[in-house]
């Protein structure tokens, strides 16, 4: 017979999970809920084409919230995802549009940049103890300005570049089932958002950023090498960024240096609606991909109900709002 002492921490672990399913839970009824009121509104909102403008955007914003859970669970915070996605999306413009080097070379270039760039905000957040806020405030400065002076604050087009605009509009599903016409896009966020899941459930790395966010000190007590563990955290999510970066350029079939700023709050928003905490030590992909989802259908639904741009971003900036009280009450109920 167990003890109350016991009896503690499997109690606090259940209440934990059980929160942390409700709150996925509540996400997808209210993302259900959206999709019938957006549908009731406008007979355009469930046309298929619109349905694919969705899962375009939701594939953009989605691989950037994947890349702010890693982040967020670590108890930190990365401002600079959305100037990080540019600045990947303008070096590969570089590699393939003005070195004129073969498409895998710029996919592996805005990659490796994404992951530098995470890697050097690790580095400034694990070694240098800024606060995460502040060195990812700076980041998404210095890299706003490195995009602007690469590119000559002029876009860069991959017309010379076969193929690179299939990366995120083509249909590999589509060739072999023409009514289902889901875009590559689409693919590749399910693929990151698989590889993430495997790598936070199944990997040393995934332990410890759990680890890191619910108590630090107590990891680096216990021997760990917390600051690498860190680094290499936003390194990873870095890279996820160019990902990010080079679904965007494909969507587009250009690098537009001035693109960005606002997206990192957006994935920001979406990986606290899907549950996750900020305040570090909680969170799960499948969560994020909903909130992703609530995202761009909110925003999708206000478009096609012809809501004006200013008073779209009112309602985003009342979203994030709600989910942070949302979090804030959640972690209120789990002490």
């Amino acid at each position: 017979m167990k003890t109350v002492e016991e009896s503690k921490p499997v109690n606090l672990l259940s209440r934990l999970v059980d929160t942390g399913a409700h709150q996925k839970l509540l996400a997808f009824a209210s993302l259900i809920a959206l999709l019938i009121a957006f549908s009731i509104a406008s007979p355009n909102f469930m046309q298929t084409s619109n349905m694919i403008a969705i899962l375009q955007a939701t594939s953009v914003n989605g691989v950037l919230a994947v890349a702010a859970t890693l982040i967020i669970i670590t108890g930190g915070i990365d401002l600079s995802l959305g100037t990080l996605m540019t600045f990947c999306a303008v070096i590969a413009g570089v590699v393939l549009t003005y070195a004129g080097m073969p498409l895998p070379l710029g996919v592996l270039a805005a990659i490796g940049a994404g992951a530098f760039c995470g890697l050097c905000s690790g580095t400034f957040v694990a070694k240098m103890k800024i606060p995460p806020f502040i060195a990812t405030l700076g980041m998404m400065l210095i890299l706003k300005g490195l995009s602007l002076v690469i590119s000559g604050t002029r876009p860069i087009y991959f017309n010379d570049t076969p193929g690179f605009d299939q990366i995120s509009r083509g249909s590999l599903i589509g060739e072999l089932i023409p009514a289902l016409p889901i875009p590559n896009g689409v693919l590749i966020l399910f693929l990151v958002a698989i590889a993430a899941s495997y790598i936070l459930g199944r990997t040393v790395l995934g332990r410890y950023t759990f680890a890191l966010g619910s108590n630090e000190e107590a990891v680096r007590l216990s021997g760990v090498n917390t600051d690498a563990w860190k680094m290499a955290i936003y390194a990873l999510a870095g890279g996820i960024c160019g990902i990010a970066g080079i679904l965007i350029a494909s969507r587009l079939n250009s690098a537009q240096p001035a693109l960005g700023l606002g997206y990192e709050l957006e994935a920001i928003a979406a990986v606290v609606i899907g549950g996750t905490s900020l305040s570090g030590g909680r969170g799960t992909i499948i969560g994020t991909l909903i909130g992703a989802l609530i995202m761009a259908v909110l925003t999708n639904g206000l478009r096609v109900l012809s809501v004006a741009q200013e008073w779209q971003t009112v309602v985003t900036g009342a979203i994030i709002i709600l989910a942070v009280y949302a979090d804030m009450v959640r972690r209120g109920q789990t002490k």
